[in-house]
């Protein structure tokens, strides 16, 4: 019999891919999510059987408790993502990334399994030297990373939890997010022709949303094993600088210029490298290169008009 999996927020950048990747082995797939970006996302998947959808919001004990009560697996994506979005609403951030979490935890039962994504930039401002393991201190600068890792740390006091530390994601998604470093410096590659980018030396670990989504089915599989632990997911070839990803593109849009700049500082400080190691020794590899990524993108970006998905 098909288990069921519930996700929250799955009509959003990762879940629309997640669900797809979920539905193709055999899984029920409930999606819970107050469209505030649209169904566009998810349409397609109306004709699949195993697929349920529930309008509403995640923080909403009644709605959460009806969309969970029978779920073997819950995937929280609900989320406001990223400093700047969370910083515009602070209030709904914090209630969004961590009390609905919270409520999800005191909801279920102790037999329902939860996979969580968090993020890596709980790591910080490091060095961009210091190569970041699941035992190094996590020290967010952000509120958005604050409350991302208080609800980690909530899941893994409990039983039942798996926390998936990501690092930056990229690639298409129906829900397309442009905020995301690779996404953005692409975009600006290919719609405008130009980007300046400061404090070029900062650092970033990257993976692909589809390996995303492929890590969620290995944990799902191997649960009993990884059960109680955080797992860095990134691809270990892309701990790169701004510039290395700069100029990783520009092997692909020639005509793309980057202007360096020396005067002004970037918002985001987050500056580090990051291990994967560990999910490694757990059977798990990020199979999809950053150059496949960006040739990906281009195709997208070719695609799309201007307007439909910019960031905050």
């Amino acid at each position: 019999m098909a288990r069921q999996v519930v996700i929250t927020g799955g009509a959003g950048y990762l879940g629309s891919i997640l669900t797809e990747h979920l539905l193709r082995h055999g899984f029920k797939v409930r999606v819970l999510d107050n469209l505030m970006f649209g169904e566009q996302s998810l349409r397609h998947f109306c004709a699949e059987r195993h697929f349920d959808f529930v309008l509403g919001d995640a923080r909403d004990n009644r709605t959460l408790s009806c969309a969970i009560a029978d779920a073997d697996i819950i995937i929280p994506l609900a989320a406001l993502v990223g400093a700047p979005m969370c910083d515009l609403d602070p209030e709904a951030a914090r209630s969004t990334n961590y009390e609905a979490i919270k409520m999800i935890d005191e909801i279920r039962g102790l037999g329902q399994l939860v996979i969580y994504p968090t993020t890596n930039s709980g790591y910080g401002t490091k060095s961009g030297d210091a190569m970041c393991t699941e035992e190094s201190a996590l020290e967010p600068i952000s509120l958005y990373g604050r409350t991302k890792v208080e609800a980690e740390q909530l899941l893994l006091d409990r039983p039942n939890a798996i926390t998936l530390r990501l690092a930056t994601v990229f690639g298409m998604s129906p829900r397309m997010r442009l905020d995301l470093l690779v996404n953005h410096f692409t975009y600006a590659a290919v719609k405008d022709g130009y980007l300046v980018v400061f404090e070029k030396q900062f650092r970033r670990n990257f993976v692909h949303i589809r390996d995303v989504a492929d890590c969620f089915l290995h944990c799902i599989d191997n649960f009993d094993d990884m059960v109680g632990q955080p797992f860095n997911v990134g691809l270990d070839d892309a701990n790169l600088t701004k510039e290395e990803l700069a100029c990783a593109i520009k092997q692909q849009v020639p005509n793309f210029y980057v202007h360096y700049a020396e005067i002004g500082t970037d918002p985001d400080k987050r500056d580090y490298i990051v291990s994967n190691e560990k999910l490694r020794q757990a059977g798990f590899l990020a199979s999809r290169s950053l150059e496949e990524g960006i040739t990906e993108l281009i195709k997208g970006y070719r695609m799309m008009g201007r307007g439909h998905f910019s960031n905050v």
